[in-house]
């Protein structure tokens, strides 16, 4: 009646779609899908991009200075994909007590770290770069050992929007021999 072609065509169709699933597959089917779809997607980011986008506004590359405890900081890329400046006016980690908005700047030929006064302002569809010896997130009062490839979650509060969820890793960094401990000319 049918031609065997026809019949193995029909038989593949068949494989096929039962492996799309359906609502009456078992528990073990659909975690076994959940878990490899959320493993692909895991593996489809790109390592060291994980922000929430919060209206537009998105962090890239966020690290945290490894440290015994006390003051560390946090850098990153802040991106704004909208029209509108947008400004960082606070910030929250579980891993500090007290967060602050620095800066560092020229004072009498010296270089300090202070509160930067407005929070961190973006362009519209521009960056502000979060770095060492320059404008970054300060961290007080640590009780927690940083190490390297920790992960470090944060929240930005934005001026008139949504916060901003982030987890930054962990990082060794000698740098500029930055040292985010008090007297280091921290006002």
């Amino acid at each position: 009646m049918y031609s065997r072609p026809v019949i193995l065509l029909a038989a593949a169709a068949v494989v096929a779609l039962s492996g799309c699933g359906s609502t009456t597959d078992t528990a073990d089917t659909t975690d076994t899908a959940t878990t490899t779809r959320s493993t692909a997607a895991a593996e489809a980011r790109p390592p060291a991009a994980a922000a929430t986008t919060a209206a537009g506004l998105s962090i890239t590359d966020p690290w945290v200075k490894t440290a015994e405890k006390g003051m560390t900081a946090a850098f990153g890329t802040l991106v704004n994909n909208t029209d509108a400046e947008v400004t960082i006016v606070s910030g929250a980690s579980p891993l500090s007590p007290k967060i602050e908005l620095h800066e560092v700047v020229d004072s009498d030929g010296k270089m300090i770290m202070r509160p930067k006064e407005g929070g961190f302002v973006i362009p519209a569809r521009g960056t502000h770069e979060l770095r060492p010896g320059g404008d970054h997130i300060m961290l007080m009062g640590v009780a927690e050992v940083v190490k390297p490839g920790a992960h470090i979650p944060f929240t930005l509060t934005v001026k008139g929007g949504q916060p901003l969820e982030f987890t930054a890793v962990g990082k060794d960094f000698a740098g500029g021999k930055e040292d985010y401990q008090p007297g280091m000319g921290h006002e």
